[in-house]
């Protein structure tokens, strides 16, 4: 799973958490988000503002 992470305030959208405040279930991938997907805390940057920080490890 990865983390999304909002370059303006520093939100962190977790795929493995999701985020129940908004509506998405823990295990909802960044790609099922809504394409007009904004920052839940800032609501400045959109969904191809974020960068992924992949959580994978072998």
């Amino acid at each position: 799973m990865s983390r999304y992470l909002c370059p303006e305030c520093g939100y962190i959208y977790d795929e493995s958490a999701g985020d129940t405040h908004m509506g998405f279930a823990a295990g909802t991938s960044w790609e099922q988000l809504p394409d007009d997907f904004v920052c839940p805390d800032c609501a400045i940057s959109y969904k191809e503002d974020f960068t992924c920080s992949d959580e994978s490890t072998a």
